[in-house]
């Protein structure tokens, strides 16, 4: 039993024949956790005790001959932004350092239901504010490509947990690029939804009418087995979608003979990476040798994504994290004499300084002599950059694009600059105000050995289509197959 070769398919393969038991592959999970995460800090925190007690019951019912439940046996991670049951819950960030919860998310329940075994918590930038997964107040996680380069953020953590054979698969947040950033940086694959197809229910907030929840996986078959399982109606999130849920996994082998597939002009620009430029066009050769008709689109409102979606982000922010005050949960100043003096030493020592700048930035944009020249814009303008969309899907079916317009960088390159960390995310943010999916896989590597992704996009609600387009691509190709070099 390889773990970093391990997909889920292969996982529930190896436990439904008996090639190994849920405690051997959980045993093995957290062995390799304790061998590989000295040196690459995905987890804030390690489960053993519970993950090794499921485990038991799991192997129980298979001496039973008990039918085993969709993921019964399979060890995951889950970035530290869900809420989990009697497991602290950090969002990596000092203020939630203490944090426990009393209940689980509902995308964390529905995989506890399936069966899945939480093997741990994963690192990522405080509450999501990243594309490094440096801006944690614990620790600085590291490309398991190489262990001088980010992980992509903000679920850094997850992805390199994935890349690194820690676990399964894991489970993940993408407000702004968070899932696929990451994938793409540590070359595994990476699925964001439509807005409102999956829960965000326990989920610690970011941008509330932005964030979404998705999977860090090994293969597109995987992501789209793991979205049957966590995507549906959730009575306590009233932006969940009623609509029912397919088989992604049934069309998944049809061909996309036929498809049309764009090519925006605008993520196709002068400055990217040589090496990016490369893969991608050769990625795009493949698609037409598998049947699929590209040409050249346009989403013009695509320059003014990045203010758009910080100031909106940023305006959400603010709100959202009003919440911790020193008094109902979370950090407390035990040096506080006053009710005031309670709220702003809370604050100072609980939040680190890229929470404070978007909490202080999204402050500004929401005062009364501002509304209406930043937040109120930044609206407008998301509404026209959701046209753009609306308007390029009547023409084609997907889209396709880089991730990211450079590889993996150097840990410490872009901290010292915000605005260069936030331009990290140009061709990620897009989508999410859009509330529209995608799809990052692996699709080349540099000269140095970097992993290089591309992404589909597609409208609302197309996960089948995209999945589909996808698989057709993995089944191609070996990019996704690859594993950095780990002596465990």
């Amino acid at each position: 039993m390889e773990l970093s070769d391990l997909t889920l398919k292969k996982a529930r393969a190896g436990l439904e024949n008996k090639d190994f038991s849920a405690k051997e592959l959980v045993s093995a999970t957290l062995e390799r956790i304790q061998k590989l995460d000295p040196k690459i800090s995905a987890f804030l925190t390690v489960c053993p005790e519970s993950a090794l007690k499921q485990a038991a019951e799991t192997d129980e019912l298979i001496a039973r001959s008990q039918k085993l439940k969709a993921l019964s046996g399979i060890p995951f991670s889950a970035k530290d932004v869900f809420s989990t049951q009697g497991i602290k819950t950090t969002a990596a960030s000092r203020i939630l350092e203490n944090y426990i919860p009393v209940y689980d998310a509902t995308a964390i329940k529905k995989l506890r239901e399936a069966g899945a075994i939480l093997i741990g918590k994963t690192n990522h930038d405080a509450f999501g504010f990243g594309s490094s997964t440096e801006n944690s107040d614990f620790q600085v996680t590291h490309n398991p490509w190489n262990l001088n380069k980010v992980p992509g953020g903000s679920s850094g953590g997850s992805a390199a947990a994935v890349a690194s054979g820690m676990g399964v698969f894991s489970l993940a947040e993408d407000t702004g690029g968070s899932i696929r950033q990451p994938a793409c940086f540590c070359g595994v694959t990476g699925l964001k939804v439509t807005y409102g197809l999956v829960s965000r229910y326990g989920v610690i907030a970011y941008g509330s009418s932005l964030d979404t929840i998705g999977v860090i996986t090994p293969s597109v078959e995987d992501a789209a087995f793991l979205l049957g399982i966590i995507a549906g109606p959730d009575p306590l999130d009233a932006t969940t979608m009623p609509n029912p849920i397919p088989d992604y996994l049934e069309s998944l082998n049809q061909g996309i003979k036929g498809l049309r597939i764009g090519l925006p002009k605008e993520y196709f620009i002068e400055g990217i990476d040589p090496e990016v430029k490369q893969s991608l066009d050769e990625a795009v050769k493949k698609f037409e040798k598998l049947g699929a008709k590209t040409e050249s689109v346009s989403l013009p409102h695509t320059p003014d994504a990045i203010p758009a979606y910080y100031l909106s982000g940023i305006s959400e922010v603010s709100a959202n994290l009003a919440r911790y005050d020193g008094v109902r949960f979370g950090y407390s100043s035990p040096e506080a004499r006053e009710l005031e003096d309670l709220y702003l030493e809370s604050r100072a020592k609980g939040f680190g300084p890229e929470v404070k700048r978007r909490i202080m930035l999204g402050t500004y944009a929401l005062s009364a002599g501002y509304y209406d020249a930043f937040y109120k814009k930044a609206q407008q303008v998301r509404y026209l950059i959701k046209q753009d969309f609306d308007r390029v899907f009547q023409k084609v079916d997907l889209l396709l694009a880089p991730v990211s317009p450079f590889p993996p960088f150097g840990i410490g390159e872009k901290a010292e600059d915000p605005l260069q960390m936030w331009l990290a995310d140009i061709f990620t943010v897009t989508i999410n105000p859009a509330g529209v999916p995608g799809l990052a896989l692996p699709c080349g590597f540099t000269k140095n050995n970097l992993p290089i992704g591309l992404q589909l996009i597609g409208p609302q609600l197309s996960e089948g289509v995209l999945l589909k387009a996808g698989h057709a691509y993995q089944s191609q190709t070996d990019w996704h197959k690859r594993r950095p070099s780990l002596s465990a």
